[in-house]
Order: C-alpha cells, then structure tokens, then sequence
C-alpha cells in the first residue's frame, strides 16, 4: 500500500494533486470522494481535512489540504525539473499559485458554472441547480473581470514558453490546472494567443491526461 493517499474525485480540484502525482511518476492512492459525499462531514475525514473539502492528502502521518499547497509540497519533496531550483524560483513558484487562486480561480469558476450542463438528476445537476442560479450578467460580470488578470498572464508569456525560467515547472501545473476551466467553459482566449498556446502546451502533456482517468 502507498505511502501516499490523494482524497477526491478527478472531477474536482483534485485534478491538480492527480496531475502532479502523475507528473512525479509517484505510486499513490486514490480515494475518489465526491464533493457532495457525506463522507466529507465524518469524523475520520476532518481528521484529515477539517474544512471537508477535497482535494486532501495524506503523506505517511501527514495531511495536507489545499491543493496549490499540496502540488508545491509534493513538487519539493520529490523533487526533479518540477521543482524550484533556486530560491528566486520558488519564490515565483509561490507568486504564480497565489496569484491564479487570488486572480483567475473565482471568476473563471463562475463562468464555468453559468455555463455548464449537468445530467438530469444527478448529484451535480442538484447539487448547482440549487447554489448557481443562470444569470447572464453573472456570467457577463466574470468574464469581464478575467480580462486584466488574463492580459498580465498573456504579457508575461510573450516570447517565452513557461513561467519559470525555461522549463515546465509546478508554477505552469499549478496555474494551467486552473486556466483548464477554461477549455471546459469554451471561453474564447483568442485575445490572448501566448497564453493560449501556453495552455495547449500544458494540457497536452501526458500526465494532464491521465489525471482525468481513474487510478
């Protein structure tokens, strides 16, 4: 059995911890709870998490929640060209997280979530049905709101493949596994071409895909 165990159902922001894991090469379990499961609410799983939320981990008797701190925690410990070399590095590491959780992850959600579909009568479907009620100015509000965090994203790309040094690093994992939604949502990046074909870049790796697959 894994040392290591990832808490959260692919579709989720646990797709960020299962894209690391995979870019790591490292062995793990996968416990696929659901953000509506009940099980979020136990007592054995507040021991791990007590904001009941996924994703979460558990490395040997450590835990850890959050996942733009669970990715930089793992990219550290197991180290290779994911992680910061320098402490100039890390400190962008950190820059880049901070700022796409801060600036990109709230608005884009809200996109995302006036735009999706859910099949009738699942868990999704009423789970969002009753917390994200359709608004067109929602959504008109959102995506107006990502316009200057996505221009600095777009600016900071131009003429350089990643965002540290020259090398796909936890900072490109981290901020791509958000800028994902926007795939998911359609939204149309085409007045940002460098991030655009950042995004493409990162998505295509292969570990991004498996992320998406079962364990």
């Amino acid at each position: 059995m894994s040392q290591l165990t990832v808490y959260g159902v692919a579709q989720s922001r646990a797709a960020r911890t299962l894209w690391m894991c995979r870019e790591l090469g490292l062995e793990f379990d996968h416990q696929p709870i659901h953000f509506t499961d009940p099980k979020l609410h136990s007592d054995d799983y507040r021991d791990i998490n007590p904001n009941s939320r996924i994703p979460s981990i558990r490395d040997g008797d450590f835990s850890l929640w959050e996942s733009m701190a669970i990715n930089l925690y793992l990219a550290k410990k197991h180290g290779g060209e994911l992680c910061p070399r320098s402490l100039q590095e890390e400190a962008l590491a950190l820059q880049w997280s901070f700022w796409v959780m801060t600036e990109v992850e709230k608005p884009l959600l809200n996109v995302l979530l006036q735009r999706a579909t859910f099949p009738a009568g699942s868990a999704e479907e009423k789970y969002f049905r009753e917390r994200v009620p359709k608004d067109p100015g929602v959504e008109a509000a959102n995506i107006q709101a990502l316009e200057r965090p996505l221009s600095a994203l777009d600016s900071e790309l131009g003429g350089r493949s990643w965002l540290v040094d020259d090398r796909f690093t936890v900072a490109d994992l981290n901020v791509a596994s958000v800028l994902a939604w926007a795939r998911r949502a359609q939204l149309d990046l085409g007045p940002w071409p460098h991030l655009s074909g950042w995004l493409d870049r990162c998505l295509a790796r292969p570990a991004a895909a498996a992320a998406k697959r079962p364990q």
